[in-house]
């Protein structure tokens, strides 16, 4: 049996080489608030490693709090073009500072500057308000490095459930869904 990740890896390469998507690694990250109602919001998968699935964001965003106080997390990527898509559910994790430190440093310098003027999911009175941040951090860090605030950084989504669907004619879809039970996977196929 293949791993789920080595799966879902080989599907996001298949999609970056033949969907002609602009984000191919575009998901949706559903979370609940602290009622328990569903949010979710569109992030790009930045790597996939052997235990899960990473994307960065600012720590003190709207999911940035709700992953805080329950961090589990639902994620849900479709290819169109290729008639797939994948949902995964999992607990989610902050990665190590030094991995979100090197991510940071390889983002263009003018999104280093946003993050830092960026006060996410925050009401802002009016677009003037965000670019007179970005035009004071762009003089403060001018001549310098920019690094990475201490509120953003990455997030690990470790699964223990991930499903596969493969689109079918006459809606006969083929679904597959791995659970992982006493730290093995385990798969099972599912109607459509």
């Amino acid at each position: 049996m293949v791993h789920p990740l080595v799966l879902f890896r080989k599907w996001l390469e298949e999609a970056e080489q033949k969907s002609e998507m602009d984000y191919p690694n575009a998901a949706v990250l559903s979370t609940v608030d602290e009622k328990g109602i569903p949010d979710g919001r569109v992030i790009l998968i930045k790597e996939i490693d052997s235990d899960g699935v990473v994307f960065y964001t600012n720590y003190d965003s709207k999911k940035g709090h709700q992953l805080e106080k329950n961090p589990h997390a639902a994620l849900t990527i479709y290819w169109d073009r290729l008639f797939k898509q994948v949902r995964m559910r999992g607990r989610v994790t902050k990665v190590e500072p030094e991995r979100s430190d090197f991510y940071f440093s390889t983002r263009p310098r003018c999104s280093r500057i946003g993050a830092w003027a960026s006060r996410q999911s925050r009401p802002l009175s009016d677009y003037d308000e965000l670019m007179e941040r970005y035009r004071q951090y762009e003089k403060q860090f001018e001549g310098k490095d920019v690094p990475r605030p201490p509120y953003w950084g990455g997030y690990k989504l470790i699964p223990f459930e991930v499903e596969f669907w493969i689109g079918r004619d006459c809606r006969l879809h083929e679904r597959y869904l791995y659970v992982l039970k006493d730290g093995q996977w385990e798969i099972q196929m599912l109607n459509p």
